[in-house]
């Protein structure tokens, strides 16, 4: 029955290590409800959801299911119809797409998989999600971070689902991929399904989302119909205080040329003829959809993708930039996307990675000096706020917004000129972005420049002096001042505004 209560939480309390990091929650997931869920990197967000997905047991507190108390596991949860789709992928990537939608619950006949009936209800998935033209025996490994988030929330779609979790499900989503995800939901609404959905976009949790609940330090501080609350009142409880602008004041000025590209283009054709100038004390946007060729972009400027064509000029002085090492040696550091695999080592410490780049400033004679690098990392965790125990916690322990700052952190500490950040602020709550932006702004003040490549298109707007557009691997548009708005954009990037290149 719609509005029904299908799942509770009463009294919710979780201890990590002896760390209490919830404390007496109660919530409510009604039939047919979308239920936002919001609060900053460290208020529990997540750690609530893993419990009321069976990932976690709480310390103490009940959970009640269609009345009735449970003790849920990842197994029983699954069996009652509920669906955790985490912030981290939890994708297989040597297997198919279609292996991975139905791993665990595969369609069988005399105990011999029907791989082709696999196949075709994978394909409909797919097509709802607006995957439409990708095969569903494809390997996971093949696909990119947004196309993998999406393959995650088809498995909602083929299964018979009553609670449907989605914890950062736009993350690494474009607009359009975000409209079409919002569809699903719409659809899943309207069958009855109870959905919580976690964001830090407090503009999509006013759009899709029927009630709220707010979390600061592990403690409910609202719990609301959407339509009672605005948008900034939503961030002030939050983060316990007042807003300021969200994003500091630009720099108008144009300073020297600190790194110019002229024809860069890479063997595998994702990049094409690129040409763009970046300025001493400029942050530089990159906008597209995904496949347009951002990342691409960034990882042949670095050497990671291999280039066929194309001149770099740093300062003046052409150079050759083989790998991230060597372009470090140059003072550019690159902040990746996909932070798990490519930013941090998960089994090491915040201290281990934040002076990992840096190990040759706290050695003396061959010999490592632990109190120099432990007064370098605090003070690091001390300027990004990054919540952790102990500069000694494991990284993987982390939240996901407090592994971003790790990486920001070890890049800050390599004192670079020029910084590459793929979506920087992915993940993270709206009180540490607005600190975030503000540190890009001082160091912009201090000569040194950003080229940040962002989904986030408020982001972009917000943040960035100049705005150079992608589409199909080539750029098409280079946006100034009043020029730099969320529909110019969108004209350049699907294709409806002709390009015009530099």
């Amino acid at each position: 029955m719609k509005d029904a209560v299908v799942i509770q939480g009463r009294g919710i309390c979780k201890d990590f290590s002896g760390v209490r990091v919830l404390f007496d929650v109660d919530i409510d997931g009604r039939a047919g409800e979308v239920h936002g869920v919001v609060g900053e990197n460290g208020a529990g967000k997540s750690t609530l959801m893993n419990i009321l997905g069976g990932v976690l047991n709480p310390t103490e507190g009940q959970i009640f299911f269609r009345g009735k108390e449970v003790t849920l596991n990842p197994k029983k949860a699954r069996d009652l119809g509920i669906l955790l789709v985490p912030q981290e992928l939890n994708l297989v990537e040597t297997l198919s797409i279609y292996e991975n939608v139905f791993l665990g619950n595969e369609i069988k006949k005399f105990f011999f998989l029907e791989r082709d009936a696999m196949i075709d209800s994978c394909r409909r998935a797919l097509h709802a999600v607006g995957l439409d033209t990708v095969d569903p025996a494809t390997p996971v490994e093949k696909l990119s971070t947004a196309q993998k988030q999406l393959v995650e929330i088809s498995k909602a779609v083929l299964q018979r689902i009553d609670v449907l979790i989605l914890d950062e499900p736009t993350a690494t989503l474009t607009e359009h991929e975000i409209e079409i995800l919002f569809r699903v939901i719409r659809y899943l609404k309207e069958q009855g399904v109870c959905i919580f959905y976690v964001s830090h976009r407090l503009r999509e949790v006013k759009e899709i989302c029927d009630w709220v609940t707010v979390l600061r330090d592990g403690r409910v501080v609202s719990s609301c119909a959407v339509e009672e609350v605005r948008e900034e009142e939503i961030a002030r409880l939050m983060v316990g205080r007042p807003l300021s602008t969200v994003f500091p004041p630009k720099n108008t000025r144009r300073n020297e040329t600190i790194l110019e590209v002229k024809g860069l283009t890479t063997f595998d054709g994702r990049v094409k003829e690129v040409s763009f100038v970046l300025h001493r004390g400029e942050v530089l946007g990159f906008a597209g959809l995904v496949g347009s060729g951002r990342t691409e972009m960034a990882e042949a400027l670095l050497g990671l993708r291999r280039r066929r064509a194309g001149e770099i000029f740093l300062e003046g002085r052409k150079i050759s930039i083989s790998s991230p090492w060597e372009a470090k040696r140059l003072g550019i550091v690159y902040l990746p996307e996909e932070r798990k695999s490519s930013g941090l080592l998960m089994s090491l410490s915040v201290r281990e990675n934040v002076s990992l780049m840096v190990l040759n400033r706290v050695t003396r004679f061959l010999l490592l000096h632990h109190k120099e690098e432990r007064s370098l990392v605090r003070r690091d965790v001390e300027r990004l706020r990054i919540r952790c125990k102990s500069i000694e916690q494991y990284v993987e322990s982390l939240s996901g917004g407090n592994q971003q700052k790790v990486v920001l952190a070890r890049l800050i500490e390599t004192q670079p000129k020029l910084y590459i950040l793929d979506e920087p602020t992915r993940g993270i709550d709206i009180g540490t972005k607005h600190y975030i932006y503000q540190l890009i702004r001082d160091f912009a003040k201090e000569g040194l420049s950003f080229i940040v490549i962002s989904s986030d298109l408020p982001e972009v707007v917000g943040l960035c002096d100049r705005v150079v557009v992608m589409r199909d691997g080539k750029v098409v548009a280079t946006l100034e001042n009043e020029r730099i708005n969320e529909e110019e954009i969108i004209l350049y990037a699907t294709g409806i505004r002709e390009g015009e290149g530099m």
